[in-house]
């Protein structure tokens, strides 16, 4: 049975452009700030250990396993341990460790083993990382919440 509409109801009037950016606007910029952080990070991880072509991309494996797991080890702390200014989360979770894990590039480095007659290394690493992806989050604000339980005993 349908409910009854009540025509009385009004939908809600969106808020003018000058509130959302005022209460908007510091995410965005945090954001932006962290992204740019994260992105210079991993590009120096790039400079530090580059990757031939047609070599398997252990930095990009590397740089997502780790920033996987500060996200998950972030997400615990700011979550269960400590009360974080409403700012943290978007500066660091979205921007810094969005900018500094590359999914974009795994899906290129993928795309450039396979071109390059490394198909079998290719499908490997395409499995791979959403795995180890997936371990780092699990592995990490698993022994976070382990350690956090045992310092308040």
């Amino acid at each position: 049975m349908a409910r009854p509409v009540d025509h009385d109801v009004q939908p809600p009037t969106p808020a003018p452009r000058s509130v959302l950016l005022r209460e908007q606007g510091p995410v965005v910029g945090v954001v932006a700030i962290g992204g740019a952080l994260g992105a210079c990070a991993r590009y120096g991880a790039a400079l530090l250990w580059p990757t031939a072509p047609g070599a398997f991309p252990w930095t990009t494996l590397g740089v997502n396993a780790v920033g996987c797991a500060v996200i998950g080890i972030f997400m615990v702390v700011i979550t269960e341990a400590w009360a974080a200014h409403q700012l943290v989360r978007p500066f660091f979770g979205t921007g810094v460790l969005g900018g500094f894990t590359t999914f974009s590039t795994y899906t290129a480095d993928i795309h450039s083993l396979v071109e390059g007659g490394h198909a079998e290394a290719g499908l490997a690493y395409l499995a791979a990382t959403p795995l180890i992806a997936l371990a780092a989050v699990w592995t990490a604000a698993h022994v976070t919440r382990r350690l956090i339980a045992w310092r308040q005993t």
